[in-house]
Formats: structure tokens, sequence, C-alpha cells
């Protein structure tokens, strides 16, 4: 981007609110409120067979936000749940053609089309194998949904920009409504039922302050960790796909294992900071980052970052974090002259197998 035309570019891109990424980020509150309606009975028959159960290993399944999501419910399942839980590689099933050895496993599956020849054959296998299998998944009647011992439907509605925003959200409410139904933990419940108003709270927030950082930005680091790792990799994914930037996530642990070295004076590092003690090594990673001249922007649930973040269930915060980011990353694609929502050379659904 031409320097002389950058201040031009960043204000014109505050008020980008035309594109239906802008416009299906923003429903992302009704969305949820549309799945929690929807999907009761649904829940409660999943946390009932996983009490009964008693499930030795989770296993997730997806790709790109989907998979992100899966990172998510890794570390809600680990954490509240004390569920081993693994991200399958879902080519051992399309391409090498292995059966998995499952014994008394959860197999949870996230899919915005359930479609993908990859994931399927994966979803099978694990079935095969003795998994119970349960499908987060947008559209109805997918294949996805037909194999599957229980379906949620995520309720988001069509997506028409290629970039997935809201089926992301309603699929982190999905399974942060699983697991507080399934451990019976009532704080996170209550957390689960306030999302809806929350979330048009966090797309109110203002992270414009970050846009000139992203509007000129090559390379990116996207820094989480624990709750807010799986929107870190989100992130990153959003600002490739939207923005034309090279960024890559880490855990602010895993990020001090070599990449950062890369970081110099001036290299950008976005991060998010959530409660506990997984937000404060977030913390003090940014703060070594700023000390080395990096240009770093923190969302801070503490509000001591240069964004704000809402303050809630410590797995509620990351939901709200991406909510307010979506319309950064649609402002900082507008920035650079980008469409976010016709990436070049994707499609949304894709097929790999």
């Amino acid at each position: 981007m031409r320097v002389g035309t950058l201040d031009e570019a960043v204000s014109d891109a505050v008020r980008g609110n035309s594109t239906l990424m802008f416009a299906e980020a923003h429903e992302s509150g009704d969305a949820v409120g549309r799945l929690l309606d929807a999907n009761g009975a649904a829940i409660a028959r999943i946390a009932g067979r996983l009490q009964s159960l008693r499930p030795v290993l989770a296993v997730t399944c997806g790709r790109g936000s989907s998979g992100h999501a899966g990172t998510f419910a890794k570390y809600l399942f680990e954490s509240l749940a004390g569920v081993p839980t693994a991200s399958a590689a879902l080519s051992m099933a399309s391409l090498y053609r292995t059966t998995p050895v499952s014994s008394a496993s959860l197999c949870l599956a996230i899919s915005q089309s359930g479609r993908s020849p990859d994931l399927l054959a994966t979803v099978e296998a694990q079935r095969s194998a003795g998994a119970y299998v349960v499908a987060l998944v947008n559209q109805p009647g997918s294949p996805l949904a037909d194999i599957a011992d229980e379906t949620l439907t995520l309720e988001a509605g069509i997506e028409q920009s290629v970039a997935a925003t809201k089926s992301f959200i309603t699929s982190l409410a999905a399974v942060a409504a699983i697991v507080a139904a399934w451990t019976e933990d009532a704080d996170l419940a209550d957390g689960v039922r306030q999302l809806p108003t929350l979330l048009h709270r966090a797309f109110e927030l203002d992270w414009s302050p970050a846009l000139p950082l992203l509007a000129d930005a090559s390379n990116l680091f996207v820094i989480g960790r624990g709750y807010g790792l799986g929107i870190a990799r989100e992130m990153a994914l959003k600002l490739q796909e939207t923005a034309a930037i090279h960024a890559e996530a880490f855990s602010s642990a895993e990020v001090k294992h070599g990449p950062m070295a890369l970081v110099q004076d001036g290299f950008p590092v976005f991060a998010f900071a959530g409660s506990g003690l997984s937000g404060d090594d977030v913390r003090e990673t940014a703060a070594l980052f700023a000390a080395r001249g990096a240009a770093v922007q923190l969302a801070d649930v503490d509000g001591n970052g240069t964004l704000p973040a809402i303050r809630a269930h410590p797995a509620i915060e990351p939901i709200l974090a991406i909510q307010a980011f979506y319309r950064l990353a649609n402002q900082a694609a507008l920035a650079r002259g980008l469409d976010p929502d016709n990436p070049p050379f994707l499609a949304k659904v894709t097929k790999t197998r």
C-alpha cells in the first residue's frame, strides 16, 4: 500500500459496513440465540450420553475455521471434562485408508457444509471403530448429519461471504453448551446463556486503533493461549484469506521456542489475553515483545491493553474477542483495497480428500 494513501484508506475502511462479511458477523448474536433455542433437547441428550459413556478419549475432526473450533473444544474437554483430546489427521482415512482403534471415545465433527470427502471418510472410520459421533453442522440434511449419532444444527443461516464468521462463532457456542451440560457447570451454562447479548456488545467494541498496523503489514504474529489459542489461529487465518497478510498464530508458550527470534523492532504482533494464568502468560509475552520494539496490539480483558475486551466466563471471553476481531478483519481487507467477501482462489466449500 502506498504510504500517501494509508490514512485515507484506513478512514474509509472504518466505515466499511456494506460487506457480506460485516453483515454476517453482525448477526452472530442472533445466530447463537437460534442455536440454543433449536438444540436444547439435543444438547441434553448428548450430555446424558457422555455422562454414561465416560469417554477416555475425544477426537475432533475439521479443517480451517472448523479445525480451530476443534482446538477450542480440546481445551474445554481437557480442562473441564478431563478427557484427553486429539485432532484427527483426516488424510489417514481418505488417503492412507487406515482404520482407527477406538474404545469408549467421542468423535466431534465440525463443518459448515458437512460435505468434505476427507471429513466424511474420517467420521465414518471413527464410527465404525465404535466412537460416539457428534456433528456440528450448519447445513441440515448434509451427508455429515446423516452419519452422525447426534447432530447440532448451527442455525447460522446462509453465509454468502467466503470468510466464515457466524458459523464459526456458533460452533464455539455449541461446544461450550455441550461442555456446560456434560459437566453440569452452572457458571459456564450461565455464560452460554448470556452469549447472544454479549456478542452484540462485542461487535460494537472499537478495535480500529489496530487498523493502521494491519493496513500496511506484510508479516504478523497472532498470540493466544489456552482457551484463546483456537481464536488466535482463526484470527491468523482470516488475515491471510481476507487481507492477504502473512499471519501466523502461536501459543504464547510455543512462540518462545524459536519463532520469537523473528520479532524485531517494528514487527507486528497481535495478542488476546483472557482471564487466568493463560491470560497472564500472554500479557507477559506481549510485554516482552514490546520491550524489544515490536508493534504490539493487545486485546486484554483486564483493560490494560491497547484494545478493549469483555470479561466473562474464561471460556466465553475468546468467543467475544473473535466477534470484535471479525469487524476489524473486514476493515483491514477494505483498507488494503481487497474484497473480504471474495478472496482470490478460494471457494465456500473446500472438498479436500
